[in-house]
């Protein structure tokens, strides 16, 4: 008589997948669609399939409100996203073409011409090259850190007249002012920022041969909230909750198709995950979330019209909001329908200026930079 709380959410991101595959959307909206997509699934695996995993760590067998183990749970999760990801590279697929046909092309380094790459590395050493630092992997060096949700190129080398060969994690910085979509020329001509590095290696390691790059990705456990309640301080507990999440345990691993089988054993050994239920192989674009950044194109005709929203019938009167909420009582807002500067803002500022009023307290809910 009840829903799987997991397969549900599930269920309902493919509604989200849904609108980048419906092509009476605007084109630039169903990419920012599949960025949402994507986006939820990495949130699923940290949150959800985190949970999951600590609860089968811990030994529970409490079965959910809809007769589940933590273990069927997640067998079951894992059919259903592996579905998911099918569907989702079908439509990434179909979104490039149909991106194609608008001008909007997102191009492999080596289908540019030379004059193209040549003024793209140029680029990358004037504003990225500095911000790359390789760590080596050998019995000398331990594995190295590798943080959530982080694009990691794993390179293996060859010293001159050496057979053995070494490994290299070299991770992209994308981010805090990179973008992961560099344009070639002036037009909506793309190149990823992982291909142009994997192309320029031989400036990051001189004098070595470079035997294979392999690109892969981590999503970490972010089940780790402390109870408020029982904190004696607030901004330490935060503090300390930040801390557990960049250091939680790796719950996925995503590596490019073709990838050497020893290099994948080896990863997910050294990230301490079962080879063949927790790493996932894609031959699109791994880390879709940052699709985002296509979706932002200052192209109107492939945009949703700019949402205009109206004012509240009951507020369009000049007087005191005050007064207007005595006169006509409690008043129901449909956000983004109908106007918040002209309502919820137009509230707090009256109430800052009115005498009467001794103290304003409000909750923020989810913040984001993206949505």
């Amino acid at each position: 008589m009840y829903l799987n709380r997991e397969l549900t959410w599930l269920q309902f991101n493919f509604r989200v997948l849904h609108e980048a595959r419906d092509r009476r959307t605007q084109l630039l909206e169903r990419v920012k669609f599949l960025a949402i997509a994507s986006a939820n699934m990495d949130e699923f695996f940290m949150k959800r399939i985190g949970g999951l995993k600590q609860q089968i760590g811990a030994g529970v067998h409490k079965l959910s409100v809809d007769g589940r183990t933590p273990g069927q749970q997640l067998d079951e999760c894992r059919i259903v996203m592996a579905e998911f990801r099918r569907q989702q590279r079908e439509v990434y697929q179909t979104v490039l073409a149909d991106l194609r046909r608008q001008k909007i092309r997102i191009a492999q380094f080596n289908e540019l011409s030379e004059e193209e790459q040549a003024a793209i590395r140029a680029y990358y050493h004037e504003n990225i090259f500095p911000l790359v630092t390789p760590l080596a992997m050998d019995p000398a060096h331990p594995f190295p850190f590798i943080s959530n949700l982080s694009l990691n190129l794993l390179v293996t080398l060859r010293f001159p007249h050496e057979r053995q060969l070494t490994m290299a994690r070299v991770k992209v910085p994308v981010g805090s002012g990179v973008p992961r979509f560099l344009r070639v020329g002036t037009d909506n001509y793309f190149v990823l920022l992982e291909d142009v590095m994997a192309n320029c290696l031989a400036d990051l390691f001189p004098g070595m041969e470079v035997a294979s790059v392999e690109l892969f990705r981590v999503t970490r456990n972010s089940n780790t909230e402390r109870g408020e309640e029982q904190a004696d301080d607030l901004v330490q507990m935060i503090e300390a909750e930040l801390r557990d999440r960049r250091f939680a345990p790796i719950v996925r691993l995503e590596v490019e198709k073709g990838i050497l089988p020893n290099h994948r054993g080896m990863l997910a050994a050294e990230l301490g995950l079962d080879e063949d239920l927790d790493v996932y192989e894609t031959d699109v674009m791994m880390g879709m979330r940052d699709l985002w950044d296509l979706a932002r194109l200052d192209i109107p005709q492939l945009h949703d019209p700019s949402h205009q929203p109206i004012d509240n019938v009951k507020l369009m009167d000049a007087d005191n909001i005050f007064h207007i909420i005595r006169e006509n009582g409690p008043i129901l807002l449909h956000h983004p329908y109908e106007s918040f500067a002209t309502s919820v803002v137009r509230f707090v500022r009256e109430a800052a200026e009115d005498p009467k009023v001794l103290a304003i307290k409000m909750t923020l809910y989810r913040t984001s930079d993206r949505r």
